[in-house]
């Protein structure tokens, strides 16, 4: 392994806002809004404020799944929230997600609104809400929210990590790349075993612990994050691939997928969304 020059850290850190990367210009150490910015709402009672990054994939792929399901109550406004434009600390994202991150959920059905923020906390909110795709045999309810809150905890050590420093940081460093590169491989290895016996994470049944895993894990053995397919070996996770390839064929996720994206394919865009016709 080749050394990388010394680091000693300072007696007290000090934020360097020059500190580069493809986020430093949205990065910063301190929480609260940086402008005034009312957020805008629409005439569903669910209003989400996201962009269609994997955690912001989770929630709409979960309420297209609920309307394909046959709740009406589930239609929503979809708002883009561009986080590389820190759109994300506008007063009022501030107002209904505190830690300026997407996706955030406001549900106006009630008789005084209800924020959600969070992504696992809000596929759980609407699971129940619609008693939908979370089980409610206590076994089952046990298994799938503990593949979701797997993800929720694995999923840093993909992002934030190994994505961080594979496809983000201002230059590539050997040490954290290979220590995140085997964390990632080691978590495809837990998914894959488990997928040998189960057609979804839970069991025989699709679940919203198989739309957050797939929003991360499926969709990079379907080599569209980080474009470290190769270099992960992606393909040797057979059982992944497999269960990754059901979920991508469903049309529910193949209309959530496409809320809030404004890059690549423009036949696969839709910046916001305010109705079913919306992605026709």
């Amino acid at each position: 392994m080749t050394k990388a020059p010394q680091y000693t850290p300072p007696k007290v850190w000090v934020w360097d806002q020059q500190n580069g990367g493809t986020f430093a210009s949205t990065n910063r150490p301190v929480a609260g809004a940086t402008h005034e910015q009312p957020l805008p709402e629409g005439k569903h009672p669910l209003q989400l404020y996201s962009m269609a990054t994997p955690n912001g994939v989770k929630v709409t792929v979960l309420l297209e799944e609920l309307l394909a399901l046959g709740h009406r109550g589930a239609e929503y406004d979809a708002w883009l929230v561009d986080i590389s434009t820190g759109a994300q600390f506008g007063s009022g994202f501030i107002e209904v997600n505190p830690n300026s991150k997407i996706p955030a959920l406001l549900d106006k059905s009630a008789k005084e609104p209800i924020r959600v923020f969070e992504s696992g906390a809000i596929l759980v909110y609407l699971a129940e809400k619609f008693n939908a795709l979370l089980p409610q045999n206590p076994a089952e309810r046990a298994e799938c929210m503990s593949w979701l809150f797997w993800q929720m905890g694995s999923a840093p050590f993909l992002g934030g990590g190994f994505g961080h420093f594979y496809a983000y940081a201002p230059e590539k460093l050997e040490y954290p790349i290979n220590r995140y590169a085997m964390e990632v491989k080691r978590q495809l290895d837990v998914l894959d075993r488990n997928l040998a016996s189960r057609s979804y994470l839970c069991g025989e049944d699709y679940t919203i612990a198989d739309i957050a895993n797939y929003a991360w894990y499926g969709v990079l053995v379907e080599g569209k994050l980080y474009e470290a397919a190769e270099f992960l070996d992606v393909k040797s996770y057979s059982n992944v691939l497999r269960w990754a390839e059901d979920i991508a064929a469903r049309p529910a996720v193949q209309r959530g997928r496409r809320v809030n994206r404004v890059w690549g394919d423009e036949a696969e865009q839709l910046a916001e969304r305010h109705d079913a016709s919306d992605l026709d």
